[in-house]
């Protein structure tokens, strides 16, 4: 091992690249900022729906996020903590954005599961385990909200058990049941409670204070005896942390605290530093890996457009995968072959960034201005090519046509919804009959539709008229599929070409349709898509 690879192959050891994860409603983008307050990359946690006045999470710049409280757009985060550096991904949690969740957990090594102590697993928390579980993510789960009334911790596991066949195997424990939380027991030191004291609305710290098991028994009474005897019975019937069976997909880490008041934030933060992943060899299409000492390769994983208002820049967001990214190289955009600059290379903390010279496996580099660049895109240096699997698109159930408010704006239009495209906030279909001034949004939800109304209205001066088509179910077919369907007087639906890809795509309204399309055309393709709702 040379120098060089072996300063690459430490740096990618102290790094740790996750993403948070959960059902709307959840806390996730609370849990954020108390992760980035805990590691003093912030002063004040904001609030998802702060009053007059107060600031907003870090996480959530658009101004639908901070209106609505939820997180529309995936967020970078990172900080150092302890000896390490911290890549904090924060995903959308509501369905309708599952696509931009989907990429996100392309580019991690690692996923904090949060759960809603009252709620439990929710349809969302499912989906989003799912492909954890595809992508071989290990999971680190945090029980949220035990501040507030909630189940049983006991029937809580049980059901992570029971839908996910993975072992919890909790590291902290509550002291007093939901909504009456005591404390906390760290499972590795039984003997001892973690006290908090709240600071008013969570803004800073929680103050913690070690409480020995006498004086906690004396003071806490049956509160401190019930949390004992569960660990007890849960460690006499093997639920306790091996670390070769969390990385392999058989065991999460389970962790209970209240992400708005500080509670057990700081355990879960340490948890990411000694037991997640750092970045390892990485799959690639052709079979074989990339080991993190090669030379460098990234993925494209998410596009961004006019994040900075005042700059309407777009910026490509490239996970380090091998290597050392250094700014001002030249690197090869592997689907054209061509070469591509690096001159303005940003790291990224929310909306914020700065400068960023260098940048090791793990890390995420904010490319700006990077207009041939998109999302699925493989870098790497030259002479030494890398091609990463491809980023499957889910099938979309809604669709609208849109048209420009304003005629005079077209090129405005033409020119936010190909960025919007580009970008994945939905996929842009067309089609001889329509025309590029009418092309088909496609959307997994329809809250995307929100966003392109709101975006092409605020960032592009271009307003659009949506109209509801009547299709919910799209399959990729071929051009004389295509052909025969958009000429067809008996089978109803529509045939268009998703534009990022030339994909041909059959829409219909339900599946009694497709299934006439098949009796009808039986030597055309008809393949169904990655579904986001299945």
């Amino acid at each position: 091992m040379t120098a060089e690879t072996e300063r690459v192959a430490g740096e990618a050891a102290r790094r740790r690249t996750f993403a948070v994860i959960s059902h709307p409603d959840a806390g996730k983008s609370t849990l954020t900022e108390a992760l980035a307050l805990h590691a003093r990359a912030i002063t004040e946690a904001g609030a998802v729906h702060g009053k007059a006045g107060r600031r907003g999470v870090a996480s959530d710049w658009m101004e639908m996020e901070k209106a609505r409280g939820i997180s529309v757009t995936s967020a970078v985060l990172q900080f150092a903590y302890r000896d390490c550096v911290l890549n904090l991904l924060d995903t959308p949690g509501h369905a309708d954005f599952s696509e931009d969740t989907y990429r996100v957990l392309a580019a991690v090594d690692c996923a904090v599961m949060l759960i809603d102590a009252a709620k439990g697993l929710e349809e969302q928390t499912r989906k989003l385990f799912d492909v954890c579980a595809h992508r071989g993510i290990p999971v680190i789960t945090f029980v949220n909200k035990w501040d507030r009334p909630g189940r049983e911790a006991l029937e809580l596991l049980d059901e992570i058990e029971r839908e996910f066949g993975l072992r919890p195997t909790p590291v902290t424990w509550p002291v007093g049941y939901a909504g009456r939380l005591r404390g906390l027991v760290d499972a590795r030191e039984p003997g001892r409670m973690l006290r908090y004291a709240r600071t008013p609305g969570g803004t800073h710290e929680a103050t913690e204070e070690v409480v020995a098991g006498e004086a906690a028994a004396r003071e806490e009474g049956d509160d401190w005896t019930q949390a004992v005897e569960e660990l007890e019975l849960l460690r006499a019937d093997g639920a306790e942390h091996d670390r070769e069976a969390f990385l392999d997909g058989r065991t999460t880490p389970v962790f209970f605290g209240a992400a708005i008041t500080n509670i057990g934030v700081r355990l879960l933060l340490d948890a990411v530093v000694d037991m997640a992943p750092p970045p390892g060899p990485r799959g690639l299409a052709g079979g074989g890996t990339r080991a993190v000492d090669a030379p460098f390769s990234g993925l494209v994983f998410k596009v961004q457009a006019n994040m900075d208002p005042a700059h309407r820049d777009r910026i490509a967001f490239v996970r380090v995968c091998s290597g050392v990214f250094e700014r001002g190289t030249t690197v090869t955009r592997a689907a054209s072959g061509r070469p591509f600059a690096t001159k303005y290379a940003h790291s990224v903390f929310g909306q914020d960034r700065s400068m960023v010279e260098t940048a090791y496996p793990g890390d995420v580099v904010g490319l700006v201005n990077a207009t041939a660049l998109r999302v699925g895109d493989t870098l790497h240096s030259a002479g030494s090519p890398a091609v990463f699997p491809p980023m499957p698109t889910f099938a979309p159930e809604h669709f609208m046509v849109a048209r420009p408010v304003d005629i005079s704006r077209s090129k405005q239009f033409r020119r936010g919804i190909a960025q919007l495209d580009e970008e994945g906030v939905v996929q842009v279909l067309v089609s001889e009959l329509r025309g590029e001034q009418a092309p088909v949004l496609a959307a997994v939800g329809p809250m995307q539709f929100d966003v392109v109304t709101a975006r092409m209205a605020g960032e592009f001066s271009a307003p659009v008229r949506l109209e509801a088509l009547p299709y919910a179910l799209a399959r990729a077919t071929d051009a004389t599929g295509a052909d025969g369907l958009n000429r067809s007087r008996l089978v109803k639906g529509e045939a268009l070409t998703r534009v990022r890809d030339k994909t041909h795509l059959a829409l219909f309204p339900d599946r009694w349709q497709a299934s006439n399309f098949v009796r009808a055309f039986p030597d055309a393709p008809l393949e169904s898509l990655l579904a986001a709702h299945a």
